[in-house]
């Protein structure tokens, strides 16, 4: 394999020739076998880099400090990374040392190489573009990273709406075909009182449209970035008029209102924002596996659980019973919710961990905010695809269970009384004989009336008395 050779601090080394990146990413390949996931499997945050890369070069230019020459040939490099070319050269692992230094790093050198390629040198010619004092120019890691994070942060959340908001749509297609499907709704698992099936679907839509706006108001958060702070948000190194000119760029290049914060010295070590994003994260994927808990409830049996709907059958449930089939949907789903759960954890740990100027544990905060925001998109994709849309009710079942259940006697408690209706149901429960009957049976009422009163519109929402 023919190389090439570089240099850092530490000493000179071999690369080989036909890749982009250079010595810094080599001593990260050797120095963070963590995970054995790339950069390169996170596109959302190559693109970002490439974006912020972008516009520092294009401020630089404007302020005289980057020849016009090297910022367009950096400008290629970075357009083709946002087409999504050349992210395999991203080989950092997600995990690592130094507050992100190793990636900052690893995209400094592909773009410096890319760039040198695109102007007819060689890779490695260090002496006409550099990856430092070209395209790291007026930069650190420390507001490079960190503003690389928000972009492909606000990429992630704008996705995981898209798959929420067509969740969402999916339960209320689902709740207007249910509407007239009346069931006994619970509490604590007991029976409470008459409700319709659709009524129950539309709570699942209304929970994903709440934690849409929640998402939003998160988004939100990412809009501020410390780029321009450089080492510990002073600025040092950097043009007093850079901050102001490369969020002017990153504007342009991402279509999105960044701001640059007020304080760049405490933006520069705080990761709040992050935990409140997580923090939402955390609430999606509660609520989404309550609603998958329900689903496999209301669908258990399907002749000794409740069986009240059918969700549709996608595998063999069992390698020993015949004919078994699981709730492997919602149980997938429910497994997606504890990861996030759980990478909430680490988000929370390490934002906590940061000391004096800087947060050196960002790069596992970005690792748990990807993962839950990636496979929580999926997870709701998956809902929707394979279970919502092909659940069916069992309607005549439902009908049976609201007709048996002593849930009936609170429809009749305004009319008889709190006393005498608890009287009744516990006859009912006794004997095991209908409230509608016992109610007749003692004279109480009458048949026409009490058919009145236990009319399906009647019992699922608010009346007069």
């Amino acid at each position: 394999m023919s190389t090439r050779t570089e240099h850092d601090l530490l000493g000179s080394r071999d690369i080989p020739a036909n890749v982009y990146w250079g010595i810094h990413t080599l001593r990260a390949l050797e120095n963070f076998p963590i995970t054995g996931q790339t950069i390169s499997e996170y596109g959302d945050l190559i693109t970002a880099l490439a974006i912020i890369k972008q516009a520092a070069a294009q401020a630089n230019r404007d302020l005289g400090l980057l020849d016009p020459v090297l910022c367009e040939a950096i400008c290629y490099a970075c357009d083709l990374l946002r087409d999504g070319r050349h992210h395999e050269e991203f080989v950092v692992d997600v995990i690592q040392g130094g507050a992100g230094t190793s990636t900052n790093m690893n995209a400094n050198e592909v773009i410096a190489n890319l760039a040198l390629e695109h102007l007819g040198r060689p890779r490695g010619d260090y002496a006409f573009l550099h990856p430092n004092e070209h395209v790291n120019l007026g930069q650190s890691t420390n507001d490079v990273y960190p503003s690389a994070l928000r972009l492909a942060t606000w990429f992630g959340i704008w996705r995981l709406q898209l798959s929420m908001q067509a969740l969402k749509g999916a339960f209320a297609d689902k709740a207007d075909e249910f509407r007239d499907v009346l069931k006994m709704g619970r509490t604590q698992l007991q029976d409470a009182v008459p409700m319709t099936l659709g009524q129950e679907f539309q709570t699942y839509a209304v929970m994903l449209g709440e934690d849409l706006l929640r998402l939003s108001e998160a988004a939100n958060l990412m809009m501020e970035i410390n780029l321009g702070a450089t080492a510990i948000g002073t600025g040092i190194n950097s043009h007093p008029e850079y901050a102001e000119r490369a969020c002017h760029y990153l504007q342009q290049l991402s279509g999105l209102d960044f701001t640059t914060a007020p304080n760049l010295v405490e933006a520069t070590q705080d990761c709040g924002a992050f935990v409140q994003v997580s923090g939402v994260l955390k609430r999606v994927a509660v609520k989404l596996s309550k609603t998958c808990n329900d689903l496999r409830l209301l669908s258990s049996g399907p002749r000794a659980g409740f069986g009240e709907i059918n969700l549709p059958p996608r595998q063999a449930g069992s390698s020993i019973m015949p004919g078994k089939v699981n709730p492997v949907i919602p149980e997938v789903v429910n497994q997606v919710a504890y990861e996030v759960i759980g990478n909430d954890v680490t988000v929370t740990f390490a934002a906590e961990a940061g000391q004096l100027q800087l947060n050196a544990f960002e790069p596992v905060i970005a690792y748990s905010l990807f993962r839950s925001l990636k496979h929580l998109a999926a997870a709701c994709d998956t809902l929707r695809e394979h279970c919502v849309v092909g659940i069916t009710a069992n309607r005549e079942h439902l009908r049976a269970m609201v007709t048996r259940s002593i849930g009936l006697v609170t429809a009749l408690s305004p009319f008889i009384g709190y006393e005498l209706a608890t009287d009744i149901a516990t006859e009912a429960h006794a004997t095991g004989g209908s409230v509608k009957d016992i109610v007749i049976a003692r004279g109480l009422m009458k048949e026409d009336e009490l058919e009145k009163i236990l009319q399906p519109e009647a019992l699922t929402r608010p009346r007069a008395l």
